[in-house]
């Protein structure tokens, strides 16, 4: 009887609600850091700094330096071609 309880339809019950539980703690923790986040981009607001160049530096450090070149040359190429 305690196998039946253990699988249903195939699937193994206690490693699914395992790794259900492991997801919403992450979840959990993911909703807490991404508050950290957007405290510390209003410390950096009420410093006096430019929260959205702040974002597009963060995302320009994640990339390889290859990328980001072809994407500055990109943008340089388009605002020439639309004269900006």
């Amino acid at each position: 009887m305690s196998e039946e309880k253990n699988e249903v339809g195939g699937i193994a019950v206690d490693r699914l609600r395992s790794l259900i539980e492991r997801i919403e703690k992450l979840e959990e923790e993911k909703a807490a850091i991404a508050s950290d986040i957007r405290d510390i981009f209003a410390e950096a607001k009420s410093a006096g700094f430019d929260v959205k160049i702040m974002r597009t530096v963060i995302k320009l450090r994640k990339m390889n330096a290859a990328d980001r070149d072809e994407q500055e040359f990109l943008l340089e190429t388009y605002r020439k071609a639309l004269d900006i």
